[in-house]
């Protein structure tokens, strides 16, 4: 299961808390960034699919336009919700959100933003949707082969890559992701044969990262969405 971040959008240029559906399009350099990242995919995907944010939706369809595979929406993967802080890009609103979302990663996910959402929300939306996928495609001897290709957003993804892969903070807080870069998920399974019950994922890639996600890592630049 790949996650993948959307281009670059005139929101995250001007540093505006940009979440609401729909939401800002790309730039000129994230319509460039979509499509190389869909020209340096080794295959393509097996399935792709985006948040239903025009950011997203128009990263998945120049993947597609690259692949070949189509598009599809999923309707709980969008961008942490952030109720009266949409539209803000102040210094002040920033810290606001950051405060918030580092405790969901401590462990506080009934902390709401204002007029937003709680953490825990934010996961009983999103990690449905992978499970749903993991059983609907990923399952121990299917005969299809190729990866799942998911098109969302840095906060929702960052905060389901520590609920499901075992990656902790402060390495989860401190590591954004950039625009297309990637969170990939591994479904393990029991057994001798790999086939049996599953048992979760296991994070293989974190951005520029893989295994493992040491606490000293040094962190990347702050973007809030990111």
């Amino acid at each position: 299961m790949i996650l993948v971040r959307h281009g670059e959008t005139e929101g995250n240029v001007a540093k505006v808390l940009d979440t609401r559906v729909p939401g800002l399009p790309l730039t000129e350099r994230g319509v460039a960034q979509a499509k190389s990242f869909g020209a340096t995919l080794r295959t393509p995907p097996r399935r792709l699919f985006s948040s239903a944010a025009l950011r997203a939706r128009q990263t998945a369809g120049h993947v597609e336009s690259v692949t070949g595979v189509s598009a599809e929406v999923l309707d709980g993967v969008y961008e942490v919700q952030v109720g009266e802080l949409e539209g803000a890009n102040s210094d002040a609103a920033h810290e606001m959100f950051q405060d918030v979302y580092r405790t969901w990663h401590l462990g506080r996910l009934d902390v709401r933003l204002p007029g937003g959402e709680t953490g825990q929300e934010v996961l009983d939306r999103y990690l449905p949707e992978l499970e749903r996928l993991r059983q609907e495609f990923l399952i121990p001897g299917a005969t299809a082969v190729g990866d799942i290709l998911v098109v969302s957003h840095g906060a929702a993804m960052r905060l389901a890559g520590r609920a499901v892969g075992g990656v902790a903070p402060p390495f989860t807080t401190n590591n954004h992701l950039d625009n297309t870069e990637t969170i990939e998920l591994l479904p393990r399974y029991g057994g001798p044969d790999g086939r049996g019950e599953f048992r979760g994922w296991e994070c293989v890639r974190w951005g520029r990262y893989t295994p493992p996600f040491e606490a000293d890592i040094e962190p990347t630049a702050d973007d809030p969405m990111g």
